[in-house]
């Protein structure tokens, strides 16, 4: 679930997972995607965006100061 707009009472319930680390331009052109009204919801894809790969990336941990 990637959220390009303001918080809205439709977009609540989602939480933040992760982050982009590499790839921002891929993310940019999903942004950049034609979006249409299906049912109840509004700015859905018109066309399917498959998100190929993605991976978990361990943190490293810090040491306190």
């Amino acid at each position: 679930f990637l959220n390009f707009k303001n918080k809205s009472p439709e977009g609540y319930g989602y939480c933040v997972f992760g982050k982009v680390t590499k790839g921002l331009d891929v993310v940019d052109a999903i942004e950049k995607t034609p979006t249409t009204t299906k049912g109840f919801y509004q700015d859905v894809p018109a066309k399917p965006v498959i998100i190929k790969k993605a991976y978990r990336v361990k943190e490293k941990h810090k040491t306190a100061q």
